[in-house]
């Protein structure tokens, strides 16, 4: 976790936390506030606070792969690199960017009979193809289309926000304001009054994430591809901070 310390007049806002959870219409309550108190030295209360807020993600990340056999290395090699090409093709005429399209993950192994001592009889080459950044409105169109293109495997598809930073901003402002509510309680019962702010500390174990779980994982090739239902849910955006009062 990464903990980043500015002064009151030099806080700035940039950074985030990101899970994803079942549907629903209002943002769940923040948790209990992690909270110590120094009226000895500092003279101060110290509040972690985190907030959530709920967005519908637009954009999605898809990861296909594409196996092919053959009785030699060679050959398996030469149809993968066929039909690899034959789907990057058709993804650039289904109208998305070749700055999208990411291949990896590749591998060739053996394939064994192990009836007959454990003989090769072939070999099995297998490359990962990543699309991003596409638009929701043509996820199931190019799901349900890329199979006949080529596509062996749907490994996962993943789902974002382009509205990801401005809920980001939200939620900081609010795990910020609740954090002082809770301060107020803390100063109240325990007999001081609190003061102004001075120190923020903003939370998070990565700053840029920009594709979360969710995923249809695992759809392969044994359904029809045209039944494939995309419902991508809601994000949660979360923001944490930790927050130091001033007492008297």
């Amino acid at each position: 976790m990464r903990k980043i310390n500015k002064p009151l007049a030099a806080i700035v806002i940039a950074a985030a936390t990101m899970g994803l959870t079942a549907c629903a219409t209002q943002p769940t309550a923040a948790p209990a506030a992690n909270v110590s108190t120094d009226n000895k030295s500092n003279h101060t209360i110290q509040v972690q606070s985190t907030e959530k807020v709920k967005v519908v993600p637009d954009m999605a990340e898809v990861s296909y792969s594409v196996s092919t056999q053959a009785e030699d290395a060679m050959g398996a090699q030469d149809k993968n690199t066929e039909d690899v090409n034959r789907v990057i093709d058709f993804l650039k005429k289904a109208g998305v960017d070749e700055k999208s399209i990411q291949t990896s993950n590749y591998g060739l192994n053996p394939i064994y009979d192990y009836t007959s001592g454990q003989k090769i009889t072939g070999y099995e080459m297998r490359t990962g193809i990543t699309v991003s950044d596409l638009p929701m409105d043509k996820l199931g169109t190019l799901v349900a289309s890329s199979i006949e293109a080529g596509i062996n495997n749907i490994d996962h598809i993943a789902y974002k926000s382009s509205k990801y930073e401005e809920s980001y901003q939200e939620a900081l402002k609010k795990a910020v304001t609740s954090s002082k509510a809770k301060a107020d309680a803390i100063a109240a019962a325990s007999g001081v009054s609190l003061g102004a702010i001075t120190k923020v500390e903003e939370l998070s174990s990565y700053n840029n994430i920009r594709y979360e779980g969710n995923e249809a994982a695992g759809l392969g090739t044994q359904a029809d591809a045209k039944s494939i239902a995309v419902e991508p849910g809601q994000l949660d955006v979360e923001a944490e901070v930790t927050v130091s009062y001033s007492i008297q």
